[in-house]
């Protein structure tokens, strides 16, 4: 099976999928190469026999066929072959950053993030004035866990283009992991202002990346909650309360604390959700509980069941 993505790639926003880096293995620990075996065996899978005949030829294509076969390909998941034809898009005269930048994107998206931080890298180089470069030179090093640095990369990507809630949420992501809640609420509220939907897109495709993930889901989900509390969007901090209750969070005693959240303590449709997770929680632990003994001389854990 093929690694996946620790980042969405999206022109606009994605969705804030708090999840999806707990459990993951650490950033800097790098995939190993694709070797020519494991490439031939995926070009044993139909698609490719599809797609093959009508890729373009590299020395005579343009370089705008080239990169739409670099984009046809890494939608289809043959990130491999993708990156060869950004290549030759790039050799045949095609725009360097934009190019460079989906080639980082392919790198995220195999874990390789050393090698997405090297080609982001080139791209700034290339243009200093490359808000997407910017931005996924941060990604990078928020997965390294060099928040400050990401912090500084996100700032400049929101300076070169002040019309983007990417950057906004993906440097909320980075003063949240760094322990600075308040200005994380800033961003995040930032965010919310450039657009009403930052947090509930799922697009793909593109050349910004945004983080998608967070080892501390339920704190930042209860974040979420507080800031549209104070917004006053009823149905999203309904939905991100209980995104953090069912993540385990002391929902009900940290309400209690926040002026905005107090309201919904006495809430029927909050009291419920507290109530069906305090169910939950009793279900699962006597789940855990080991099989108990019926008098017949063996012990729960000497006990084989096929």
């Amino acid at each position: 099976m093929r690694p996946r993505s620790l980042v969405l790639a999206s022109i606009a926003t994605s969705l804030i999928t708090c999840a999806l880096l707990a459990g993951t293995p650490r950033a800097n620990a790098q995939a190993e190469a694709v070797s020519a075996k494991e490439r031939a065996a995926f070009h044993q899978d139909p698609q490719w026999a599809m797609i093959a005949p009508h890729l373009p030829d590299p020395k005579t294509a343009t370089a705008a066929k080239l990169e739409l076969a670099g984009d046809v390909l890494r939608a289809r998941r043959f990130p491999e072959d993708s990156l060869d034809y950004y290549g030759y898009a790039i050799a045949r005269g095609g725009p360097v950053s934009e190019l460079l930048n989906k080639m980082g994107i392919v790198r995220l998206e195999l874990r390789q993030n050393a090698l997405a931080h090297e080609l982001f890298q080139q791209s700034v180089r290339a243009h200093k004035k490359d808000a997407s470069g910017w931005n996924n030179l941060g990604v990078t090093e928020y997965l390294d866990q060099r928040y400050r640095s990401a912090i500084s990369d996100y700032r400049r990507a929101a300076k070169i283009d002040k019309t983007s809630a990417t950057y906004h949420t993906n440097m909320g992501m980075a003063y949240f992991e760094n322990k600075d809640m308040e200005s994380a609420r800033q961003q995040f509220s930032q965010a919310l202002l450039l657009d009403p939907h930052a947090f509930d897109r799922r697009d793909s495709g593109g050349i910004t990346a945004q983080v998608v993930g967070t080892q501390n889901y339920s704190q930042l989900c209860f974040e979420m909650a507080k800031l549209y509390a104070r917004n006053k969007n009823d149905a999203a901090t309904l939905l991100w309360l209980a995104k953090a209750t069912e993540a385990g969070y002391d929902t009900k005693y940290e309400m209690s604390r926040d002026t905005a959240l107090r309201i919904y303590v006495k809430d029927p449709r909050v009291i419920l959700m507290l109530k069906n997770a305090q169910q939950m929680r009793m279900r699962s632990v006597a789940a855990a509980k080991p099989a108990q003994s019926l008098g017949t001389g063996i012990s729960p854990d000497q006990m084989h069941v096929d």
